[in-house]
């Protein structure tokens, strides 16, 4: 079984709108949907603030780079140009995390070089869980910790929005909610 934490995020067009549909591409895969979060752009290119938030997923046949292909067509489904690096696009889906893989590919870094310097990472998977970890710089840290570790402007910059979206209600087969 193959388990996968996805940021999700978008800043063209209508964002709310691209971020549901990775959401309902996932289908019964999906087994978490943070709440959306208005951002701040990260990267120094001006432009307009993002909707982020994070999603778990879980299949039992897919492996690290089928979830890099899902994140690849999800993107290219959403017209995403890739013209300035950090710059505005309609949808930016990154793999975090798959289960306990490391690798340093170019094509596919796991865990995600940069995820524990992104309070728009942190904080919405924190949301939906709150006792994950994130390796850095071998060794597994809290994500709570992380963000402790964060500028507190860049934590602030974060903000839980309603813009027009609810996180999907996922059934717990454990707790059977």
């Amino acid at each position: 079984m193959s388990t996968a934490v996805l940021s999700i995020g978008s800043n063209v067009g209508d964002s709310v709108g691209h971020l549901r549909t990775v959401v309902e591409s996932l289908g019964s895969r999906l087994v978490a949907a943070s709440s959306i979060y208005r951002t701040a752009p990260w990267g120094g290119v001006d432009q307009a603030d993002f909707h982020n938030g994070v999603v778990i997923a879980r299949d039992t046949g897919a492996e690290p780079r089928d979830w890099l292909q899902l994140a690849v067509d999800l993107e290219r489904r959403a017209e995403r140009v890739r013209v300035t690096r950090w710059g505005p696009r309609t949808l930016d889906v990154d793999v975090i995390t798959c289960d306990d893989v490391r690798s340093d590919d170019p094509e596919l870094t796991l865990p995600h070089p940069r995820a524990h310097l992104r309070a728009f990472v942190l904080i919405p998977w924190l949301e939906v869980q709150p006792d994950a970890a994130l390796p850095v710089d071998g060794r597994d840290v809290a994500i709570a910790q992380l963000l402790t570790e964060l500028p507190e402007a860049d934590r602030d910059s974060v903000v839980r929005t309603d813009d027009g979206w609810t996180a999907p209600t996922v059934p717990d087969p454990v707790r059977g909610s």
